[in-house]
């Protein structure tokens, strides 16, 4: 059996997947804006997070070679976290390298 996978439509980049789905103008926008917040919010907390580990790097004068070692990463990893690139990392892995340095996270929920 053969499974068709192409693409037949692509929502623009300031389209509204959700009006795509089917739903009504004013129910899109709303599920549009929720799900911004959303991906807003996440965005916060992995800088955040990622902010932590870069200011523990400077407090220790460690290179990023040094950084990625103990926090059993590449290099290039330890590059992505200074630089924000938050695309490139899970929550969870963030808070797992803070958890290598012996550093807590709490997480509030509202």
């Amino acid at each position: 059996m053969t499974i068709d996978t192409r693409s037949r439509h692509r929502t623009k980049a300031d389209g509204n997947v959700f009006l795509d789905l089917g739903f009504s103008p004013r129910e899109a926008k709303r599920l549009l804006a929720h799900a911004d917040t959303r991906i807003d919010e996440s965005i916060r907390l992995k800088k955040q997070l990622m902010d932590e580990i870069t200011v523990w790097m400077k407090d220790a004068h460690l290179t990023q070679i040094t950084a990625a070692e103990v926090l059993q990463v590449t290099r290039p990893r330890v590059s992505d976290v200074v630089n924000h690139k938050v695309g490139k990392f899970t929550i969870d892995a963030l808070v797992g390298m803070l958890a290598r340095l012996g550093k807590q996270v709490h997480i509030a929920v509202r």
